[in-house]
């Protein structure tokens, strides 16, 4: 299934009490003060050294992980094959980029409308049924007699199968690795996942597409999608839903609404959907731009394919190292700081810089973007555990469909702007927007007092844990 990470900017099923594992237990929350105001994580189960290794070593995150990398690469694939068969077909580029876009816009309606989908059944079935559903639509693009109205309908149907599937794995790794240091590591990797997949499967596609037609490289989703889906069959354990159908629940749609409407209306959970949300809008620009901007400074095709790698490189150099060099209280400390100054780099753009000077911001602005790792902790922490698959799954949906949004605009801006200068514009109006949001996630940060319970900025009282 498709990450909730797709561009640059990032990228995405539960029981009602978290079961984990032995292999895994729960990290305890660290119960001295932060003086930031944040909340202090500590693993007391794995050293900070081992970092990554620890989360390889359970079992079940090695099928969860495995399927990921399997179907993301199917994916990727799948969108150049796709986009090459409607131009094929209709010789239109506005289809053929149209095929490309439907891969976020259905974000925004699956995620709302099927979100309750994630916390109502029980999450391996839920993300079994995603990739065979998945499977099924990828092999009716395969059917030579499927029209291209028919294909987008397809493409369509995937993208808004894509936030629950990603929601659903994202909560349920709270149940295979805990919501502490676990987790965090285990969300990165797969985050990690999706930026290499930037770098390596659209070269993969295209060679793919050279000994191949586009039909018979779909055919290669198909395979994809149905390998995920046995691994998360028989490689994770059966666990039930948080909440589950029963006689008294609501509508699936009313259910999803209402869920939505809960997870928005707390004001620390709001705040941090938007830390997530409001960069990623604005530091999609560059990539979108990259094609007339390499134009503009007359570069040929080996400098957009770099201009066009080198937030990726950047995010990827970066998780790494946080993921590795940093304690979980490090990573707490430097959210703040890292999101308020990561669009900075584009502020470079105002001088029409050559090549050089460019990849070198954009790599600046792709490793600000590690800040995901502790913002990762702090949203697990925030929302109410029967609401994780839908939070999740509301997460990921906002997430691409402002990608989305953000490309769009850019490129709407660039008919009447020089490249550089709407770059430049994204990187300040970004910074602003994001500063505002700093503001607002120090005021709704959690305080610990003497006792057992904290208190956020919109007066919300939870346990410690």
């Amino acid at each position: 299934m498709p990450s909730d990470t797709h561009t640059p900017a990032g990228d995405p099923r539960d029981p009602s009490a978290p079961r984990v594992p032995p292999t895994a237990p729960v990290p305890e929350r660290a119960p001295s003060p932060d003086p930031s105001g944040l909340p202090a994580l500590r693993d007391q189960t794995r050293s900070a050294a081992r970092g990554y290794s620890a989360v390889f070593a359970v079992r079940e995150f090695r099928a969860v992980f495995a399927a990921h990398l399997l179907s993301l690469l199917g994916v990727v694939v799948s969108e150049i094959a796709l986009t090459v068969l409607v131009y094929d077909l209709t010789g239109s580029p506005l289809l053929s980029s149209l095929t490309f876009a439907l891969g976020f816009l259905p974000y925004l309606v699956g995620g709302t409308l099927f979100a309750s989908v994630a916390d109502r059944y029980p999450a391996r079935r839920v993300l079994v049924g995603c990739d065979l559903l998945c499977a099924l639509c990828a092999a009716g693009m395969v059917l030579p007699v499927t029209p291209v109205a028919g294909l987008l309908a397809l493409r369509c149907l995937i993208a808004a199968v894509s936030p629950v599937f990603t929601g659903t794995r994202m909560a349920a790794l709270t149940d295979v690795l805990g919501d502490g240091e676990l987790y965090v590591l285990g969300r990165s990797l797969l985050r990690l996942v999706s930026q290499s997949a930037v770098l390596t499967g659209f070269g993969a596609g295209g060679v793919l597409l050279t000994v191949v037609s586009p039909r018979g490289a779909l055919t290669v989703t198909v395979v994809t999608f149905l390998c995920s889906a046995t691994l998360l069959r028989f490689g994770t354990r059966h666990r039930p839903a948080r909440t589950g159908p029963d006689g008294t629940s609501a509508a699936l749609l009313k259910d999803s609404f209402a869920g939505a409407r809960r997870v928005l209306a707390d004001r620390r959970t709001r705040a941090l959907l938007l830390l997530f949300w409001l960069p990623a809008f604005f530091v999609v620009a560059p990539e979108a731009l990259a094609a007339p901007y390499a134009d503009a400074i007359g570069a040929g095709p080996a400098a957009l394919g770099l201009l066009m790698c080198a937030m990726p490189v950047g995010h990827i150099a970066a998780e790494l190292y946080v993921g590795t060099a940093l304690g979980p209280r490090l990573r707490s400390r430097i959210v703040l700081p890292v999101a308020a100054v990561g669009l900075l780099p584009f502020l470079v753009y105002g001088f029409r810089p050559g090549l050089v000077p460019a990849v070198a911001a954009l790599v600046l602005a792709g490793a600000g973007a590690a800040y995901n790792i502790g913002l990762d902790q702090w949203f697990v922490d925030a929302v109410a555990e029967e609401l994780r698959g839908r939070a999740m799954t509301l997460l990921t949906a906002g997430l691409m469909t402002i990608q989305g949004a953000g490309m769009a605009l850019a490129g709407l801006a660039a008919e009447f702007l020089p490249v550089h200068q709407v770059v430049l514009a994204a990187g300040i109006a970004g910074t602003l927007c994001t500063l505002l949001l700093v503001r607002e996630a120090r005021a709704t940060a959690p305080e610990r007092g003497p006792g057992t319970e904290r208190r956020d900025g919109s007066g919300r009282l939870g346990a410690t844990g």
